[in-house]
């Protein structure tokens, strides 16, 4: 007897990606439910081969729903997630409404599976920022091995991670410059077409953005407290796939070598790291991968026990919507889920 899951925020770049997902990977549900706003009800999206028509959230009923995977944006999921888990539905949240409250779990599937058993405070588990996924899948066989003391990470951000208006603004706007168009700048505070802009999210009293803080907090809660971390978050003419300049400062000695060795041998990691032309991943070769890979992985001689790389992965899948199907996947796998509809 299979799952009944709900997908609400099934229009937008994330909702679209996890009826990809749970296709592509044979998820045991009997039955998916694609919901969103009044706005979108009727739209029609695809799961598979099949065709599932949206239908309204504010009048779905959960009470026979397993699963919802949640991506409608931080106020929907405010409002929507703790009313959806108290009938029985488990909730795993792409927003960052809920990662930062201490009884509901904020999962990696291949760095801290364990946590996962809180789920039942209130039947909500957080999906990690898609920055910090991808770096914790790679930080952590290298924390087990030699303990993180301190990283430094520059991000370099697709515009997808702002939604669908992120990526038509990057294309408008590109073909804008290429046509002697007037550029107009909605989504982003400054144009993105053939630019970097330092800023993703609200500005903090202590000048760094929120993007940066998520960083911070959420590598603490996942990985260890202890670590420190400093973030620049930066957004990029790239369609899919975030990358990162990351330097890590160990407790114990650990050299290029045995990094390499241990990541080729971590789960969700693939090392792509010839010191040659094209020897090294870039977005747009990760784009519809599940990986996360590392590239350019060298020791620092600035400090002791120092490394550098670069870690590069598809932010709308291990960043949000693959991460999220492997939550629900590992909570199948641990028994901690049984359908509500059992076999007649």
């Amino acid at each position: 007897m299979g799952f009944k899951v709900a997908v609400v925020g099934a229009t937008g770049n994330v909702g679209r990606e996890m009826l990809n997902i749970l296709d592509e990977r044979g998820f045991p549900a009997d039955e998916v439910v694609a919901l969103a706003s009044r706005r979108s009800q009727g739209t029609e999206v695809s799961y598979g081969d099949r065709t599932l028509k949206v239908r309204a959230l504010d009048t779905y009923d959960f009470s026979d729903t397993d699963i919802c995977i949640m991506s409608a944006g931080g106020n929907v999921s405010k409002e929507w997630s703790p009313k959806i888990g108290k009938q029985g539905c488990v909730v795993i949240d792409n927003s960052s409404a809920f990662r930062y409250d201490p009884d509901v779990p904020l999962i990696v599937p291949e760095v801290n599976p364990d946590a996962i058993a809180q789920f039942s405070r209130k039947n909500i588990i957080a999906n990690p920022n898609c920055s910090t996924a991808q770096m914790v899948v790679a930080l952590k066989p290298l924390h087990d091995a030699a303990t993180i003391k301190r990283v430094v990470v520059a991000t370099y951000q697709s515009v997808s991670g702002a939604g669908k208006e992120g990526m038509d603004e990057l294309f408008t706007q590109t073909r804008a410059v290429f046509v002697a168009d007037q550029v107009d700048v909605k989504k982003f505070t400054k144009r993105i077409a053939f630019n970097v802009i330092p800023h993703i999210d609200v500005f903090l009293d202590d000048g760094s953005t929120k993007e940066e803080w998520k960083m911070v907090a959420e590598t603490k809660k996942m990985l260890d407290p202890k670590i420190k971390l400093t973030a620049t978050c930066v957004r990029v003419p790239v369609f899919i796939g975030h990358s990162e300049a990351v330097n890590v400062e160990f407790e114990k000695p650990i050299s290029a070598d045995e990094a390499r060795e241990i990541l080729r041998e971590a789960p969700g990691c693939l090392v792509v790291d010839k010191r040659e032309n094209g020897g090294y991943i870039t977005p747009l070769e990760s784009a519809g991968e599940d990986a996360t890979y590392i590239s350019r992985i060298r020791e620092d001689s600035t400090i002791d026990n120092g490394l550098s790389m670069w870690i590069v992965s598809d932010n709308l899948r291990k960043g949000a919507a693959l991460n999220a199907v492997q939550i629900a996947e590992l909570l199948i796998e641990r028994g901690l889920i049984q359908p509500k509809k059992k076999a007649a």
